[in-house]
């Protein structure tokens, strides 16, 4: 297979995953985990991005760009260092707790839990510039903020299901073993997002 035919067949699994895990997220992760293509990572990380390329010109006062591509290279490694530490942290605690499977499985299903916090993030940068704080208290700036918080909670609460999933699944754990990862990831990814906090690059981790 040449590399347009591959590429061409992971963007397809990849649209095939997409609808998936928002119509039917736990069928579409048990084949996830049993016939995933890692490949369909590369179409994850262009909606990245597309993101952190919407986020650097957001933060960005003035077209310059020097401090755009700045801005997108701290961006996006940000979030690649992000993603190899929880995946590894939380592979490493599974493998503990006797979780088995496979790590590139466990991989490919932790990043589609990438898609919620994408759809988070564009949205809040696109809203930033349609409506910057601060919001009044008028009408228009409450039902914005009513909104705005029914969002973040269904994204929370997707986030979260295929997170569980990739641990029920990827690391074939059951819900006691669950709650111990989290127990133990939890503190660590607090930590480590306390540190990306001071270090200027994200104010809410991207995880």
């Amino acid at each position: 297979m040449d590399i347009s035919s591959a590429l061409l067949s992971s963007f397809v699994s990849f649209g095939r995953t997409f609808l998936g895990i928002i119509i039917k997220p736990y069928e579409t992760y048990r084949r996830i985990v049993d016939r995933g293509r890692l490949g369909e990572l590369l179409w994850i990380g262009l909606l990245l991005v597309i993101y952190f390329g919407n986020a650097s010109i957001v933060k960005t006062a003035a077209f310059r760009p020097f401090l755009l591509t700045k801005q997108f290279i701290v961006l996006a490694g940000g979030a690649g260092v992000s993603f190899l530490l929880i995946v590894c942290t939380l592979w490493q605690i599974t493998r503990f707790l006797g979780g088995k499977g496979n790590f590139r499985s466990f991989t490919l299903a932790w990043g589609y839990t990438l898609v919620p916090t994408f759809f988070w993030f564009l949205g809040t940068s696109l809203l930033y510039v349609i409506l910057p704080p601060p919001r009044t208290n008028r009408p228009e700036g409450v039902l914005f903020s009513a909104l705005y918080l029914v969002l973040s909670a269904t994204l929370f609460f997707w986030k979260f299901m295929l997170g569980y999933l990739t641990l029920r699944f990827g690391a074939k754990l059951d819900l006691p073993k669950i709650l111990i990862t989290l127990g133990i990831a939890l503190p660590i990814i607090g930590i480590y997002s306390v540190c990306m906090y001071k270090l200027g690059i994200f104010r809410v981790p991207f995880l």
